[in-house]
């Protein structure tokens, strides 16, 4: 049986940046929670800072959307592939 491709792009996107903006909003809340996780995707994401403020967390979220966007389909097309094969 083979995946939507689509479904599980959208899914995985909603769900990264869902995640990500959970702990961001956290962390401006209780400022140590989350603070290894989020330095770690300020090395990864260009222009996220985690003590940057509101305006980071948007910046942030989208670049999660768009990294969960991409692990979904990158894992989507890989099983389907795999599928097809076995």
């Amino acid at each position: 049986m083979k995946l939507s491709v689509k479904s599980l792009v959208i899914a995985a996107a909603l769900l990264k940046a869902i995640c990500f903006l959970f702990v961001s909003l956290m962390n401006l809340i209780m400022p140590p929670y989350g603070g290894a996780f989020l330095a770690l995707l300020s090395s990864l994401y260009l222009g996220y800072d985690a003590t940057a403020g509101p305006i980071s967390v948007v910046v942030g979220t989208l670049y999660s959307l768009i990294a969960g966007g991409v692990a979904g389909a990158l894992f989507g097309w890989l099983y389907n592939s795999f599928v097809e094969r076995f």
